[in-house]
């Protein structure tokens, strides 16, 4: 990568924090990290646009840490290299019909379009264990639903902007409901509690969850 693409801010005194382009870039970087770790790495944490990076002190400074990885290769790997979650989808959700009738489709093509496409997990955040997915059908693309719940249950999948989703545990939320999972996304007993997490390949199938 060319020092010219990164843009590389200190935070804190075992941090920095790298603001990209757009989730491409984002996606491009933390795969190189990820597979080319650089001397003193401890955690990276993706965002939309930005990527922090944790770093031992003892082992390297901020200046050699933005060195290292303006010399990370620029290729990201090939996407079935990286491991897949199945999970199971009844598609019953309480927005199904809004949806279909706000992108014109029928309901049964909304289901069709969300289940056939393999995602991502690009970063994670907003609740433990909630994971942003790309690769969502263009034709499915919304806004937020202009009056969020106050309680989305447990199991949740849903959808909103670009990006697809499972609610890990029930919260206030404002995507559209699609469907629900049984499969337990967020588990304290589990190393790591989250079952899915950046560069991680979903697919949700459609039928009993």
């Amino acid at each position: 990568m060319r020092t010219s693409e990164l843009h590389v801010l200190p935070c804190g005194d075992r941090a920095v924090l790298v603001e990209l382009g757009d989730l491409e870039d984002v996606l491009a970087l933390h795969a190189a990290v990820r597979d080319h770790a650089p001397a003193g790495l401890v955690d990276v944490v993706p965002a939309a646009e930005t990527l922090l990076i944790v770093f031992d002190p003892g082992v390297t400074t901020a200046q050699r840490l933005a060195g290292d990885l303006a010399q990370l290769p620029a290729e990201r790997p090939a996407a079935d290299e990286q491991p897949l979650v199945e999970i199971p989808v009844r598609y019953d959700g309480p927005d199904l019909v809004a949806v279909a009738e706000a992108t014109g489709l029928s309901v049964a093509e909304v289901v069709r379009r969300h289940a056939a496409p393999t995602y991502t997990v690009a970063f994670t955040g907003f609740a433990p264990g909630f994971a942003y997915l790309t690769g969502l059908d263009p034709e499915l693309v919304l806004p937020r639903r202009e009056e969020p719940r106050v309680r989305v249950p447990a199991g949740s999948v849903a959808i909103a902007d670009r990006y697809s989703g499972v609610y890990p545990r029930p919260g206030p939320g404002g995507w559209h409901l699609l469907g629900r999972t049984g499969a337990v996304l967020w588990d304290l007993d589990r190393t790591p509690p989250a079952a899915l997490l950046p560069g991680t390949r979903v697919r949700f199938t459609a039928g009993r969850a």
